[in-house]
């Protein structure tokens, strides 16, 4: 039997929802804060492309893996628990990186940014936390919104050069310390579990290794690692990329990487919408299309700012469309009580995916060329072999019985 909420729920839906997305928002501008400043910091500390990828990369990677643990954690404890958790669990790691950019230690840097990558887990919590508040018919519009909290990346390439220069450069670490300290209390305050949210209590080894299992598992995790590890390298690597083949600031470098996020979150949104109304595949199969045939473009250098900006933005797009037709169809297909263990391992491989790419365009770079040109090749071979096996081996609609059962 299907539950038609009232009023009351719907309300609380909304604010629980939005709760949810705005605690992604300041976890993911947390999560990519080296980023935006990952240029100064190379010229500051005179370090070599590869140096400086690895450092852009190490919260990528801890934010990756992680998600496995609070995903499964998600089912035993609920989002609600989690949300807190990881807001103060980041906060320490925020400070740690404003204090070694500040002294000017490499060694600190990769240390506090291997603790960051814990805001990056926070994607895993927030899918099965949707998925206990909606109906099967409205999860891809809940994972698309909850999923635009990704803008957390285009908020911090935006406003952290800006505040660096306005506040100073601890200041700025401070501020966002403070942020994910409200994001806290709010939840405390606010914040509900979902009323089909029921505790997982079996044991965390046998529940993941029975997702690992599953064949939608693996499926989806390798979808997931092109379209958002494509979106966390952009988001990620875009500064220095930019800065190096075009010769934008920091500042100017960070406005257009803020583009690129807008564009990709916006059209996330728009790929889970897209997904409640049509098969995902079709959704996803867009998204593979476009993220080859835009990434061979990027190739060849187009001139700025137009050219290079009819390039990415719909290149973002392509991969925004791409992650929200990616977890609707995870919530379509993995087996109910399972959502929070399939979510953690497909968003773990999707932050993989995020995280070897920027070690491959600083190993690939040409600097007498002055391109990535090998690095973008890769990308476009990837995202053709994953549309041949999405078109040829994935159903456009599963059988009932592999459904999740409404409430």
């Amino acid at each position: 039997m299907t539950v038609v909420a009232n009023p009351e729920t719907k309300a609380q839906q909304f604010v629980n929802l939005l709760l949810a997305t705005w605690v992604s928002v300041i976890c993911f501008w947390a999560w990519t804060l080296i980023g935006p400043l990952s240029t100064q910091y190379t010229a500051a500390m005179k370090l070599s492309t590869t140096a400086q990828a690895l450092m852009v990369a190490t919260p990528i990677l801890v934010g990756a893996l992680g998600r496995i643990a609070t995903g499964l954690m998600t089912d035993r404890f609920g989002g609600r628990t989690m949300f807190i958790g990881v807001s103060l669990a980041s906060i320490a790691p925020v400070l740690a990186v404003g204090y070694a950019a500040k002294i000017g230690s490499y060694p600190l840097m990769l240390v506090a940014g291997f603790f960051l990558g814990v805001a990056g887990t926070v994607f895993a919590i927030g899918i099965p936390f949707a998925n206990n508040w909606f109906s099967p018919q409205r999860r891809g519009f809940a994972t698309g919104v909850f999923g635009m909290g990704m803008i957390g990346t285009a908020v911090s390439a935006f406003f952290t050069p800006r505040f660096v220069k306005w506040f100073g450069l601890f200041t700025t670490h401070l501020i966002v310390a403070v942020a994910l300290a409200i994001s806290a209390l709010l939840c405390v305050v606010l914040m509900h579990n979902g009323p089909r949210f029921v505790p997982n209590t079996t044991p965390v080894l046998p529940k993941l290794k029975a997702a690992a299992r599953l064949r939608v598992t693996w499926e989806m995790s390798l979808l997931y690692g092109l379209v958002f590890g494509g979106f966390v390298v952009f988001c990620s690597y875009l500064p220095i990329y930019i800065k190096t083949v075009y010769g934008f600031s920091a500042v100017g470098a960070g406005e257009r990487t803020a583009a690129f996020a807008l564009a990709a979150v916006l059209a996330r949104l728009l790929g889970g919408t897209l997904a409640d109304h049509i098969a995902p595949k079709y959704v996803v199969l867009a998204s593979l299309a476009g993220i080859a045939v835009q990434t061979l473009i990027s190739v060849f250098k187009p001139p700025a700012d137009i050219w290079s900006g009819l390039t990415f933005l719909p290149l973002a797009v392509a991969l925004g469309i791409g992650t929200g037709g990616v977890f609707a169809w995870v919530s379509h297909r993995a087996p109910a009580g399972s959502v929070g263990s399939v979510t953690g391992i497909v968003a773990a491989v999707g932050g993989l995916g995020g995280y070897f790419p920027p070690l491959v365009m600083g190993a690939t770079y040409d600097p007498v060329r002055n391109s990535y040109a090998v690095g973008l090749l890769l990308l476009v071979a990837t995202a053709v072999i994953l549309f041949c096996y999405t078109a040829v081996f994935l159903r456009a609609k599963e059988p009932i019985a592999a459904q999740p059962p409404s409430s």
